[in-house]
């Protein structure tokens, strides 16, 4: 029979280990200034033995402090691929322009191995969302409402990538 004393005990114990388990991973001071600086960040899903997929790009992004955040069509790779559990991503903070023209110059700029999730909880798209709005003023008069017409009806994604140790 669980105790009143063992259930709180357990419950303060799991929160505990939930706060540590998001705690923010120590990024070097090259990446998290190109993370503060940068309007794009070119991306690639990692398969399951740890090589890059084909699918790469480069996308708008918004980093909070702790994760990066990217408002993507809901059928884009990036998204089916974290859906069917390959949540491990690789990318390069920098602009380079379209990532096929760059002819891999992104790869010299400073990079991140990150952990992907959809985000689905509502106060976190509109926290990042706004994030999003005073990164890209003059653009969010357009992406703002697709953004965030896409996000409620369902046709684009909100992913967060978190650091990997």
């Amino acid at each position: 029979m669980l105790s009143r004393r063992t259930l709180l005990g357990s419950s303060a114990a799991l929160l505990l280990a939930s706060i540590r388990s998001h705690a923010a991973t120590p990024l070097p001071q090259d990446l998290r200034s190109a993370l503060d600086d940068s309007d794009l960040i070119y991306i690639t899903p990692l398969k399951k033995d740890g090589g890059e997929s084909r699918c790469h790009a480069e996308v708008w992004f918004v980093f909070d402090g702790a994760s990066v955040f990217v408002v993507t069509n809901a059928t884009a790779w990036r998204a089916r691929s974290i859906e069917a559990g390959q949540t491990r991503a690789r990318a390069w903070v920098g602009e380079f322009g379209n990532w096929q023209g760059a002819k891999e110059s992104f790869r010299t700029a400073p990079e991140l191995f990150a952990t992907g999730s959809v985000v689905s909880a509502a106060n976190e798209q509109t926290r990042a969302l706004e994030l999003m709005g005073d990164k890209y003023r003059l653009e969010w008069i357009v992406w703002g409402p697709r953004f965030r017409n896409g996000l409620a009806d369902g046709s684009r994604v909100m992913l967060q990538y978190a650091p990997a140790a």
